[in-house]
């Protein structure tokens, strides 16, 4: 039995932030459970909900030294979908209305603290993993710690780390002289070729110089951080390492994410009957969004942050000119930089009945809105792995999305001469290569509807569920275990 732990900062149901809680708390439980033994490490935040905290039993308790202090670490433990969750419980360092602060000192020491206390819970809940797998900036000094004060116990000896990179852009930098106190680690961990970055200390540097493998979330963004636009100062690192490095594209969770059994929606629908069942649900949001009611006009969904990284400022110009002259339907959901919550707002007031603006977030919402479009536009800048095109993809609501990272891998763009492809899609970062990509779109859906129904039976059929992804993973298990 090959020993797995995920150690990471966020996972659904606990908590939370993003992308990231989705992956640590989806893909243990998809490993074969007759080789992998996986399970999972998580803070105990004082803002999870009540009913979180609850599932979860006292395991042990010690104090460990940090920043010359005997600290308190408290173990947890939960058993959820099949898989034993401990959690890290210290008040001081834990406490907070959401998991993350803006002071960056501060936030270095929370998850220095839960790094250091994550591997040093492994003896007394007698779990020895073969493989540490550490996700994002926040584990990033695992790796560092387990070739540096960890490598001389024999408890710890051969155990091996993988480093996940979910977003390059965030990477836990701050000056040498703190992270070093910190830490603990010494002068020699700081030069060029370790956890120096220009003049400060680079924590995820550390998780990806130390690691014995890496892996990000597609195998685009794999490609792309190894160039000098993507690669944010780190390009060079990650080409040096380039042997050592995967893409493994993310997956979702194909329970939960099923139009046939969804509880969100009020008409379900499976790849056999969409043309008559999927029409209903859109009659019902605009209806309930207060959009001029009509199942033939093409509606367009946009579930995202409203930030330039998914491709917000390319929207902002050309909303006007797509509104006024194309025959459509815009479905936002959101929150982000308030230039772009005022200007959905805008073209809500400008375009009603044809603009449906809903900036806040509701998870009831959003599988409507999967479940209702006819298409689903994300013009990211970057995006790493993106989990909305694969939702889209599950519920037949055609992707149209620029060739970046994730969504170039998982969107095949529609070829109307050998009809093939699951959705459309644009290379350049351009407001017009963007909308005639939409257009191109819309010709399709007016004009050729068997054609467009036909690309919808290939979204469906595509199987972007954990299970694949799974067995990526357990391949690279394998090979660095041996």
């Amino acid at each position: 039995m090959k020993k797995i732990l995920f150690v990471a900062s966020e996972g659904v149901p606990f908590i939370k932030t993003g992308g990231l809680a989705d992956v640590v708390g989806s893909l243990p439980k998809y490993f074969d459970k007759r080789y992998f033994d996986a399970r999972v490490i998580l803070p105990k935040y004082m803002c999870m909900k009540q009913e979180m905290k609850d599932m979860m039993h006292y395991r042990a308790h010690f104090y460990m030294d940090f920043l010359g202090q005997d600290e308190y670490v408290g173990v947890l433990e939960a058993q959820y979908d099949g898989i034993t969750y401990y959690f890290i419980d210290n008040e001081k360092y834990f406490n907070g209305f959401k998991p993350y602060g803006d002071n960056v000192v501060e936030e270095i020491s929370k998850f220095v603290f839960f790094s250091k206390a994550a591997l040093s819970i492994l003896p007394v809940i007698d779990f020895r993993p073969d493989v540490v797998h550490c996700h994002d900036w926040q584990t990033g000094i695992i790796p560092v710690y387990l070739k540096e004060r960890f490598a001389g116990g024999e408890f710890y000896r051969g155990m091996k780390s993988v480093m996940t990179i979910h977003n390059l852009k965030f990477q836990g930098v701050y000056d040498i002289k703190t992270v070093k106190n910190i830490s603990g680690l010494d002068s020699s961990f700081f030069t060029p070729d370790k956890m120096a970055y220009f003049k400060d200390a680079n924590l995820l540097k550390g998780g990806i110089t130390y690691a014995d493998a890496i892996t990000t979330v597609s195998q685009t963004y794999a490609e792309e951080i190894k160039t000098a636009f993507y690669g944010e100062k780190l390009d060079g690192l990650l080409r040096a390492r380039s042997k050592d490095l995967r893409g493994i594209v993310n997956g979702i969770d194909y329970s939960e994410y099923n139009p046939e059994t969804d509880s969100y929606i009020l008409h379900k629908y499976n790849a056999g009957n969409f043309r008559k069942e999927k029409i209903k649900n859109k009659r019902d949001l605009q209806r309930q969004l207060g959009l001029v009611e009509n199942e033939k006009k093409m509606m367009i969904g946009i579930v995202s942050r409203l930030t330039d990284q998914k491709g917000m400022d390319l929207v902002a110009y050309i909303m006007d000119e797509m509104l006024s002259r194309d025959d459509i339907q815009l479905v936002v959901l959101g929150t982000g930089q308030e230039q772009y919550e005022n200007m959905f707002r805008h073209f809500d007031w400008k375009y009603h009945g044809k603009v449906s603006a809903n900036i806040y977030y509701s998870e009831e919402l959003s599988h409507r809105i999967y479940a209702s479009c006819d298409a689903f536009l994300m013009p990211s800048l970057f995006e790493p792995c993106g989990l909305s095109q694969l939702m889209s993809l599950r519920y037949g609501t055609i992707p149209i999305v620029r060739e970046t990272g994730g969504l170039k891998d998982t969107v095949e763009p529609y070829n109307e001469y050998e009809s093939k492809g699951t959705g459309f899609s644009f290379k350049n970062y351009n407001a017009h290569e963007m909308l005639a990509t939409i257009r191109y779109a819309e010709k399709i859906y007016y004009d050729k509807k068997r054609d467009w129904n036909k690309i919808v039976d290939r979204a469906m059929a595509m199987d972007y569920s954990w299970k694949v992804s799974a067995s990526k993973y357990q391949e690279m298990y394998d090979w660095l275990i041996g």
